[in-house]
């Protein structure tokens, strides 16, 4: 498979080129700043340097023609403001969307977060963030052309994966190491049988394999 991730420079993207290129999948991510190429071919994954801020739909859909799959995993991060919330979380995710459609590449995988709401209430900057990743979801989920899969996990955490997860409609709250989010995403990408599903994840006993087949009804 040929695979495109937004937000190819974040650490759920790196790991995810990591498993990708390991199993022999050809990945390309997009990134901001061309100083961060070198991590990506580290990685195994082609640098694509590109400002989702900026970019026009036309721009985007060019990079993703020819792509088996498409996986938003941008992110303004923790230190951004609420004007970033807005640009990247859902803004961008709205435009990636949009050139998946236009570039024909159906199989379209978004990580949100949990507790994400376009109606979420509040004013503080997280507030704002759960809101703008409720409403990129909204989106997304609108869309005829894709075949969308919504990634929510639970508090991310950066210690070993333990490759045992709980995968479902509703989990609870709960952590989940960014090696486990990302060994998710690997799988969901290549299962397009979960399309249509928004799902929560946590640290759990089922295995990653087991736990994707089991949600997508095998």
């Amino acid at each position: 498979m040929r695979i495109v991730i937004a937000g190819g420079h974040g650490q759920i993207a790196l790991r995810l080129e990591r498993l990708l290129a390991a199993r022999g999948d050809e990945v390309a991510g997009i990134i901001r700043k061309a100083e961060q190429a070198d991590d990506l071919r580290e990685a195994g994954a082609e640098p694509v340097v590109l400002d989702l801020e900026s970019a026009s739909v036309d721009e985007v859909a060019d990079r993703l023609r020819g792509a088996d799959a498409a996986v938003f995993a941008a992110g303004a991060g923790p230190g951004s403001g609420v004007a970033r919330k807005d640009t990247v979380d859902k803004a961008a995710a709205v435009l990636f969307a949009d050139a998946a459609v236009k570039a024909g590449v159906r199989r379209f995988v978004i990580v949100s977060s949990m507790g994400a709401d376009p109606r979420h209430q509040g004013d503080e900057i997280f507030d704002v963030y759960l809101r703008a990743k409720g409403e990129a979801d909204a989106y997304v989920r609108g869309l005829d052309g894709l075949d969308w899969t919504i990634l929510r996990p639970g508090q991310l955490t950066d210690d070993a994966g333990t490759g045992l997860v709980r995968l479902e409609a509703r989990t609870g709250r709960g952590p989940i190491p960014r090696d486990d989010v990302a060994a998710v995403l690997a799988e969901l990408v290549d299962t397009s049988a979960t399309a249509g599903l928004t799902l929560e994840l946590i640290s759990g006993s089922a295995p990653v394999s087991v736990a994707v087949k089991s949600v997508a009804g095998n």
